[in-house]
């Protein structure tokens, strides 16, 4: 299970086919990825955010999931809209500003 799911994508992207979905797909890794790394998340802990949501699931992690959720779509939107000329810089420095409250410092 992904954080956003292709039904979701293609809502919040406003797309009615599905001429477009194995791009968006795709984007959906990507944009996940990005957040991940700008996160600064663990592969585990990325794991547990990106799972199912669990009745054992603790605040940090339903914490977690909800702003994360809001930088995958930022960035799934970002990317799927200038797909032909993404500043991934600025991109990046956007998700930073979502996340900074959620960045884990480096150890």
């Amino acid at each position: 299970m992904a954080l956003i799911s292709l039904e979701e994508a293609k809502t919040y992207l406003r797309v009615d086919s599905a001429d477009e979905d194995a791009m968006i797909s795709s984007l959906i890794l990507s944009a996940g990825v990005l957040a991940k790394d700008v996160g600064r998340l663990t592969d585990e802990k990325w794991d547990a955010v990106n799972a199912e949501p669990d009745e054992n699931d603790g605040a940090e992690i339903i914490s977690l999931r909800a702003v994360f959720r809001v930088a995958v779509l930022y960035a799934l939107g970002y990317l799927f809209e200038h797909r032909e000329e993404a500043d991934h810089h600025n991109l990046t420095l956007t998700l930073r500003s979502l996340l900074f409250s959620v960045r884990e410092g480096i150890l």
